[in-house]
């Protein structure tokens, strides 16, 4: 098995905790699925959101879905002036047979605009 990194990211509509846990939530739970990965092969899920969102902390979500024994750190995005609003992205470490090219990074919505390269 080799440790890998996958990323993505989601723009949330409004700044509200339990619509952040549902939007989070679809985005992790993309993640894995395109990825044919499970809750076990998760290193560790670091989030970033930027500096507008205040309502909850991302990792929530991924309680939420029972990812329960995985290292998890939230942290603030920069403020950059004329940055994307509402943003959380996420960078999962995993364990997979994959190579890299066969990872599937996950930009849902708006989001897929960040990374137009790699975005599937």
């Amino acid at each position: 098995m080799a440790v890998r990194a996958v990323r993505g990211a989601v723009q949330l509509d409004r700044d509200d905790a339990g619509h952040m846990r549902e939007r989070v939530g679809e985005l992790l739970t993309a993640v894995l699925e395109r990825n044919g990965l499970t809750p076990d092969d998760l290193i560790s899920v670091w989030f970033t959101a930027t500096p507008d969102l205040h309502s909850d902390f991302p990792a929530v979500a991924a309680r939420r879905l029972g990812i329960v024994d995985v290292p998890l750190i939230c942290a603030q995005e920069l403020d950059i002036e004329g940055a994307m609003p509402r943003v959380v992205r996420v960078l999962a470490h995993i364990e997979t047979d994959r190579p890299k090219s066969a990872l599937v990074h996950v930009y849902l919505g708006a989001a897929a605009a960040l990374r137009k390269d790699i975005a599937q």
